[in-house]
């Protein structure tokens, strides 16, 4: 019997196609989806417009149209595009889990900054204090960038103090720190949002026009730092000189 493919692949209209590893937070999937995405790079071909990371699965955008111009096809541009996504699977290695660069953040949860933490805290039975120091010790892994330029999407937080969303999507300030679930976020931009607010960092980690615009990316780790409303007040005057 033919042993099954460890993913699956399927199109996203008629210029996308993704291979899911299995649609969950895992740290070593989003190694092997992140070592795909380097193969593809350093192997484009023409009518690639873009490669997406999500958890743990990867797509390609592309152009069907100039594919089908640019390339000599003996099938169709679906099994053209769905072939590579094989060939990058199969010519990188299932490793255990490696940790990136790490990012140190600092972030201070006083007041209105952690503005649903009381909320957050009353909701699991703890303190707020046992909330931030649980949100404080462990490292998070960058697992993918998205919904606005410069958010990561970052895991796994804490089953003691893991909870849902908003029902309704709120205005959040840029900078602020987030939990939703099993995941933590910090929003680079002000925005709408219904994650549960338990503090904010000064940082920028979005700058349109700098060299670097987006601060983090994915696989990188981060860790939490806590600092005093004081501190956040200084961190982000320098910010602005």
């Amino acid at each position: 019997m033919e042993k099954a493919h460890p993913y699956e692949i399927f199109p996203l209209g008629d210029s996308a196609l993704t291979l899911d590893l299995g649609n969950r937070i895992c740290g070593q999937l989003n190694q092997k989806v992140l070592a795909m995405q380097d193969w593809i790079l350093n192997h484009p071909f023409e009518g690639m417009k873009d490669v997406i990371l999500g958890y743990s699965s990867i797509s390609i955008l592309y152009d069907p149209f100039l594919i089908q111009r640019k390339n000599k096809l003996n099938d169709t541009v679906f099994s053209f595009v769905k072939e590579k996504l094989i060939q990058a699977h199969s010519s990188t290695i299932d490793s255990v889990e490696e940790k990136g660069e790490q990012i140190d953040l600092p972030v201070c949860y006083d007041g209105i900054l952690g503005r649903d933490l009381p909320q957050v805290a009353e909701s699991r039975q703890l303190s707020v204090d046992e909330v931030i120091n649980i949100h404080l010790s462990r490292d998070y892994r960058v697992f993918m960038m998205g919904f606005l330029p410069g958010f990561a999407y970052m895991g796994e937080v804490d089953e003691r103090i893991q909870v849902a969303r908003k029902q309704k999507p709120v205005g959040v300030v840029a900078g602020s720190v987030g939990i939703a679930n099993g995941q933590t976020g910090i929003y680079p931009l002000d925005s709408p949002g219904g994650w549960q607010i338990i503090g904010r960092t000064p940082l920028k980690l979005f700058e349109a026009k700098a060299e670097r615009p987006v601060k983090l990316k994915a696989g990188q780790m981060v860790r939490f730092r806590r600092i005093s409303l004081s501190e956040f007040e200084q961190l982000k005057a320098a910010q602005t000189e």
